[in-house]
């Protein structure tokens, strides 16, 4: 698993904001350190050498969440062999 960052933030709509070491793919799956599936990139924002990502949790967040560390599962970054065939 890739480190995707940690939690800063809990947006009063439930979304937890997270200080990003690299950009993420928007719709990307996030895991805690457990393992346990946090839920999804919904959107990326800020600069671009500091980004910060908006997590849509499957569930709703207690307020513990806030420094907790953040990884994605990594894979395929930014479309590169998105399902398009080479031809020679």
């Amino acid at each position: 698993m890739d480190y995707l960052g940690s939690v800063q933030e809990v947006t009063t709509e439930g979304k937890l904001v997270v200080k990003c070491t690299d950009l993420p793919e928007i719709g990307e799956v996030v895991y805690d350190a457990e393992k346990n599936k946090i839920g999804v990139v919904k959107r990326v924002f800020g600069p671009v050498s500091g980004p910060y990502a908006s997590i849509e949790p499957k569930s709703k967040p207690t307020g513990g969440e806030k420094g907790t560390d953040l990884y994605t599962t990594g894979g395929n970054k930014h479309g590169k062999d998105k399902g398009r065939s080479r031809r020679n």
